[in-house]
């Protein structure tokens, strides 16, 4: 194949989950100064790879089951509180599931507390703004103060997610910004978290630009590209 075909492919393949794994001429080996590794004997380097593989992931699912387990124990009064009080702020579930993607860009079921009157899950969802007027009062104190996303550490416990990994966004927006950032669908390469990398370097909240979710995008592959048990 001719480099232009390589990097056709290469680009095609960053719409997608895949690991991909190139085997380099010595040329490139000296271009690309990247991490060597071997498929039966052939030396080739990483392109879209995470280190969550192996014993790895073993070791982040089993932090994820005994933090969330001793989360959910300390909370549970909180909860008890906060669904109390959805129930009689407005008509409608105390849980909102939301369909979103999971690790391999596979759909799953998200849980929130409610913080709307109206509950979006169609090919077409609207973001939250500021002021908008579809929040409850409830759902407001909620959503600024993040308490809506406690119910995730059952997804957590379910195996659908993960403490710290990208946040997983709305379906709708998944199939709207694939198209418009390169590699947006590996960040699906692991298991979404209830918070980020991202969200920790401050890019968290409504994503009203593209630059914004670039930013995000970025951080979520810096993290899956550099995770290790102490990051």
């Amino acid at each position: 194949m001719t480099g232009a075909q390589v990097k056709k492919l290469v680009r095609a393949l960053a719409d997608t989950t895949c690991s991909v794994i190139l085997i380099p001429d010595v040329f490139t080996f000296n271009i690309l100064h990247s991490r060597i590794e071997e498929v039966s004997g052939v030396p080739v380097v990483p392109l879209y790879d995470t280190p969550l593989s192996g014993i790895n992931r073993l070791l982040k699912r089993a932090e994820d089951i005994v933090l969330a387990s001793l989360i959910l124990l300390l909370i549970s009064p909180v909860l008890c509180c906060i669904a109390l009080a959805v129930k009689f702020s407005s008509p409608g579930p105390i849980i909102f599931r939301q369909t979103r993607y999971g690790m391999d860009g596979k759909p799953i079921k998200v849980w929130k507390f409610r913080s709307m009157k109206v509950m979006e899950n169609d090919k077409v969802v609207t973001q939250a703004t500021q002021n908008d007027p579809r929040v409850t009062r409830v759902g407001n104190f909620l959503r600024r103060t993040s308490l809506d996303e406690l119910p995730q550490f059952i997804n957590v416990l379910t195996g659908g997610m993960s403490i710290v990994g990208p946040r997983p966004h709305a379906v709708a927006h998944n199939e709207q910004y694939r198209q418009l950032i390169e590699g947006y669908m590996l960040r699906h390469k692991v298991k979404p978290g209830i918070t980020g990398w991202a969200q920790i370097n401050g890019w968290r909240g409504e994503t009203d630009t593209l630059e914004k979710m670039e930013k995000r995008v970025e951080f979520d592959l810096e993290y899956i590209r550099e995770w290790s048990v102490w990051f």
